[in-house]
């Protein structure tokens, strides 16, 4: 059901903008933050139901942030997707590994991303 909370770490301007409006126009509570770091501080104040995140962005990159929430108490249950240009099975594998719901490339299809957004937070 839509009305959750998701946050979107993305370092790429167009591509927040997109989801944000996106998954907002779907009913859900859109945070965007422009990387890792700036994702980390967020959950210090909100309690996303699902966090979408990049894997290549400056100052801390996805792969370390998931690695980071997943070893807190608090923030290990919280599901997330990561969405990246990184489409080798070894990334996509060590997202899995570190606890991803889902892997998503780029380009995406919205509607594709949005099926596993919805997945994710049953």
């Amino acid at each position: 059901m839509a009305g959750e909370t998701i946050l979107v770490i993305e370092d790429d301007a167009s591509v927040r903008t997109l989801l944000e409006k996106s998954l907002t126009a779907k009913g859900y509570r859109v945070k965007t933050c422009e990387d890792g770091l700036a994702g980390l501080t967020a959950l210090e104040s909100t309690k996303p139901d699902l966090i979408i995140v990049d894997i290549m962005m400056p100052r801390l990159d996805g792969m370390t942030f998931v690695k980071a929430i997943k070893s807190l108490g608090d923030t290990k249950p919280i599901p997330v997707i990561f969405l990246t240009a990184k489409n080798d099975p070894k990334s996509m594998i060590a997202g899995i590994n570190l606890g991803a719901k889902f892997y998503v490339t780029k380009p995406f299809v919205f509607d594709d991303l949005l099926g596993k957004v919805v997945k994710a937070l049953q």
